[in-house]
């Protein structure tokens, strides 16, 4: 058991030092995104499923609330959290809609979207992204694997990918990411730089 436990541990160093050079322009860009919207009064609609849905809702948590530092709140929403809402789109229309339905109650052109998905093919995501470009949003996406569909996506921003085969290393890696994007995003607009990178 205790090889379980190594390897587990293991395989996510090996992970780390693999994306150490390969994340950062992609993590700046994202961050760029991010706090231009948030400066121009918008806000980050973030999506995902499963555990994404939980990312998504510790990353908007992070902006609300706080990260590291105190700080002024920043406007971000989780589309996973009202049950009612959900389950109303899945019922109307159906369970792809959820996001996509959401993104244009709430989406207005400058806002961020961010779809989390460990497999870069949850449909009710890449219909999010959809509505979002049709919007005149900008989308951040976080993908595992090969990217999927949404790596391919025509109204991607950014897209930061974790090229591996495990969902678990891939989720580990995701809230990795959010955690860096949230010390951008304070260092940028609290703290003593004057621009992301």
């Amino acid at each position: 058991m205790k090889d379980l436990i190594h390897e587990a541990l293991l395989s996510g160093i090996r992970l780390r030092e693999k994306c150490l050079h390969v994340l950062d322009d992609d993590l700046l860009q994202a961050a760029e995104v991010m706090v231009s919207c948030l400066q121009q009064g918008g806000k980050i609609l973030v999506c995902g499923n499963g555990g994404s849905a939980s990312d998504a809702q510790h990353f908007v948590a992070e902006l609300v609330n706080r990260f590291e530092i105190n700080r002024p709140a920043l406007a971000a929403f989780a589309m996973v959290n009202d049950a009612s809402v959900i389950t109303s789109i899945s019922n109307d229309f159906d369970f792809n809609s959820i996001f996509a339905r959401q993104t244009e109650a709430l989406g207005r052109k400058g806002d961020v979207l961010l779809g989390i998905s460990t497999s870069g093919n949850s449909q009710n995501v890449i219909l999010a992204a959809d509505k979002a470009k049709e919007i005149g949003m900008d989308v951040v996406v976080l993908t595992g694997s090969d990217g999927g569909k949404l790596g391919q996506h025509q109204g991607v921003t950014t897209h930061l990918n974790i090229n591996h085969p495990s969902t678990a290393r891939v989720q580990e890696m995701h809230i990795t990411c959010l955690h860096i994007l949230c010390t951008l995003i304070d260092e940028t607009m609290f703290g003593s730089s004057s621009s992301v990178g």
